[in-house]
């Protein structure tokens, strides 16, 4: 798992650093009409920590890891990220995902490696696993790193 923190750090700090290149007017275009853009991807992203917060505080004391979804197109239309400031939203996401990681490191390993036999992570994890598969938390959190990236290369790579 340190492996994992490490690289969640990295990508906090650099993907700030690179984001903040991006200017107002950048992050708001749409690289197609029916696609976010980076405030709304970033947004995305705000919306992810906190509900992975929430995830990641519950799951060490529940014996099992289901957890409600939430509906990503409405989270971001109803909050309206397109009209913030990009710095602001920039700066709200790291300090969400710094405290994350302030979050994740201070869980116990066996917490981390716990065997969960019901989880939703079939529904709710971005590499889904099946619904007959063990889960653990370390898994989710390790998911929830991968989504961040996924989404960061969508920003960068536009």
């Amino acid at each position: 798992m340190k492996d994992a923190l490490e690289d969640f750090r990295l990508t906090i700090e650099s993907g700030a650093e690179r984001l903040l290149v991006l200017s107002e007017a950048e992050s708001e275009e749409r690289r197609a009409p029916d696609k976010w853009s980076p405030k709304e991807v970033l947004g995305h992203l705000v919306d992810s920590a906190a509900n992975n917060h929430q995830r990641f505080v519950r799951a060490q004391f529940q014996d099992h890891l289901v957890f409600p979804g939430y509906a990503q197109e409405e989270w971001v239309a109803v909050q309206h990220y397109q009209q913030a400031s990009w710095p602001l939203l920039v700066e709200l996401w790291k300090t969400y995902n710094l405290h994350l990681l302030h979050l994740v490191s201070h869980i116990p390993a066996q917490e981390l490696t716990r065997i969960h036999r019901e989880h939703s992570l079939h529904k709710i994890a971005w590499r889904v696993l099946s619904e007959s598969e063990p889960a653990t938390l370390e898994y989710l959190i390790r998911d929830y790193i991968g989504h961040m990236k996924h989404h960061l290369r969508q920003i960068f790579d536009a």
